[in-house]
């Protein structure tokens, strides 16, 4: 399972990677969403490097994303209460992991698909070059975890 954060913002972008962040549904600067690790989902992060930065997020980052920006319909917070009620599972952190094996999508459990997070504290290195060349965009692996906590 992959996180997905954009970094820049619209001004500028060509339509057909503007058309792909859409769908990814990375409409504004510091919105982000978790992905499944298919091939059409990797050509559209090849298309979008420019703009956004992802890497493999594990259960106890996604547990404490879900619990402080993770929201219902209706902007309501997800809380363990609401999941005990209206789902099988009866923490957030049960939830997190059923979403990281893909057994469900956000949406199964009345979830919004896009968190909206905070510029990150202590600020990006470079929002215009790689990561490869000590800027944010692109491909980070494990180290999407820092950069969502500090977000979050």
């Amino acid at each position: 399972m992959f996180l997905v954060i954009r970094i820049r913002g619209r001004t500028g972008v060509k339509k057909g990677i503007s058309d792909t962040l859409d769908m990814l549904r990375l409409n504004r600067i510091s919105h982000a969403v978790l992905i499944d690790e298919t091939d059409s989902y990797k050509g559209m992060l090849q298309k979008g490097k420019d703009y956004i930065t992802w890497g493999e997020i594990n259960t106890e980052t996604l547990t404490k994303i879900i619990s402080k920006r993770g929201r219902l319909v209706g902007d309501v917070h997800v809380t363990d209460e609401y999941l005990k009620e209206n789902t099988d599972y009866k923490s957030i952190e049960e939830l997190a992991n059923a979403l990281i094996k893909g057994e469900i999508k956000a949406q199964d459990v009345g979830m919004k698909p896009v968190f909206r997070f905070h510029p990150p504290r202590k600020g990006y290195k470079s929002i215009r070059k790689p990561i490869t060349e000590g800027g944010d965009l692109g491909y980070r692996g494990e180290d999407i975890n820092d950069l969502a906590i500090r977000m979050a």
